[in-house]
């Protein structure tokens, strides 16, 4: 399939219709906001939180974790015009959002258009009900992981699954992002769209906004969870001591076995300290020659591997939060291979390593540079050409289009399958199973990794 995108400069400025007084009508909703660019005063109470304007994210995308992106998934999913998410994104990408007031079941700022005329926007999302955040409140103290993770201002998957099991929706889904604007549109216009992208750039740094636009502010969160945490503890310790008054020593059993039962089971050890580097392989090379067939350089490298890989999963293990990280994917041997090599083995290991996973060492050294980049998905969308289906092929298109909107500089792409070269430059865009680009620059006659993977394609690109 081979199709070609030309971006056109769409941005509108049509008829803006009557706004009104947008400063008097947001005064009068509570957030003590005076114009767009003037003092802000939040609540005292916890209730409202005001964030200032943020400048301008030209060259970046939004959303770097994964609960902002399902705050723009459900966006997105939302909205019917995806023109408008286009200029929206635009809006937000050139600092066109004023100062974002976040409180209960509401989110607020000015919005301009390229001409300068504000609009009063507004996004509505349901606030959980009392039943719904004793629930969640209950799932959070119940797991010290939940608490810890919140506290570093992270959003653990696991803790939005518990929320899901015990029937609270946490994040948003398809329609619960309600758009009000003063241009009156009836759906998500650029004005809501860029207040959305914008406040998925606080929800990166906070996701106490996400609890907060859901009903509680962060004090009075942490208070509740801190109170339901000793209550918990306290529980227990009534518990084990109702158990231990009703343990029955067996008659006729000395006093001093009785003594020594009560100690059968040792208290768990400390967890080991953090190791700052590997420890250091031995030498097998010795003075001696090697046992027939054996490769020492190779082993003296994987025992080497071994200690850094040791040295990784114990800082992982000691992170706040291990408990509830998701298991890491078993590795095939083609992908340890490339893993392997990237670790920088001796020359003639790395040409034993490609002649193992059936590449050359060109073809390895490719595999690495998309390893360094991305590790398994990464190396994936180095070896896998694919056609995205219906949705994802217009998901794909859709933000194309928005990335380059209204630029004179917009690059012209020719698309085969998943990948998107730019004609006239040796530069190519690749379209991720996960929804994200990855860019490619031609060398010796091959495509070539060349960053990082990024959900806006003009990020991932960046400058040709």
């Amino acid at each position: 399939m081979t199709d070609t995108w030309d971006p056109e400069d769409t941005w509108g400025t049509g008829d803006n219709g009557d706004t009104g007084d947008i400063e008097d009508a947001w005064g009068t909703e509570g957030t003590g906001r005076t114009g767009d660019t003037g003092d802000v005063h939040a609540a005292h109470d916890g209730r409202e939180r005001v964030f200032e304007a943020r400048p301008p994210a030209r060259g970046r995308g939004f959303a770097r974790t994964w609960w902002g992106r399902a705050w723009l998934k459900a966006l997105e999913d939302t909205a019917l015009d995806g023109q408008q998410l286009g200029h929206g994104r635009k809006h937000a990408r050139e600092g066109a959002v004023g100062a974002v007031a976040v409180r209960p079941g509401r989110i607020t700022a000015v919005v301009r258009d390229r001409d300068r005329t504000p609009h009063r926007s507004d996004v509505l999302l349901r606030e959980l009900s009392d039943a719904e955040w004793e629930r969640l409140l209950d799932v959070v103290a119940d797991r010290s992981g939940h608490i810890a993770a919140l506290l570093d201002r992270d959003m653990p998957p696991q803790l939005v699954e518990d929320a899901a099991a015990a029937g609270v929706e946490l994040l948003p889904g398809i329609g619960d992002l309600e758009p009000r604007c003063g241009c009156e549109a009836w759906d998500h216009c650029p004005h809501t769209a860029a207040l959305c992208y914008q406040v998925a750039r606080l929800l990166d740094e906070d996701p106490f906004v996400l609890l907060l636009m859901r009903g509680r502010g962060e004090r009075e969160l942490l208070d509740d969870i801190q109170a339901r945490s000793v209550a918990r503890a306290a529980g227990r310790a009534a518990g084990d001591a109702a158990q231990e008054a009703t343990i029955r020593v067996p008659e006729g059993v000395p006093a001093r076995e009785a003594f020594a039962a009560a100690d059968a089971v040792p208290p768990l050890p400390a967890p080991p300290p953090a190791v700052a580097v590997p420890g250091r392989p031995p030498v097998l090379g010795g003075g001696g020659e090697p046992a027939p067939g054996v490769d020492v350089a190779a082993l003296e490298f994987l025992a080497a591997d071994a200690a850094a890989r040791a040295r990784r999963l114990l800082a992982e293990a000691l992170a706040p939060g291990h408990a509830t990280a998701p298991l890491h994917a078993a590795l095939t041997l083609r992908e340890d291979a490339v893993r392997l090599a990237a670790a920088g083995p001796p020359a003639g290991v790395a040409d034993r390593l490609a002649a193992g996973c059936g590449r050359d060492r060109g073809e390895l050294a490719r595999a690495v540079r998309a390893w360094e980049q991305g590790g398994p998905a990464g190396l994936a969308v180095l070896e896998e050409e694919w056609t995205p289906p219906g949705e994802a092929l217009a998901r794909a298109r859709a933000s194309l289009a928005a990335a380059w909107e209204g630029e004179e500089t917009a690059p012209r792409l020719r698309a085969v399958g998943n990948r998107w070269t730019m004609v006239g430059a040796d530069a190519q865009l690749r379209y991720g199973r996960d929804g994200r680009w990855w860019p490619y620059r031609r060398e010796r006659g091959r495509w070539w990794p060349a960053g990082p993977p990024d959900p806006d394609p003009a990020a991932a690109l960046g400058p040709v």
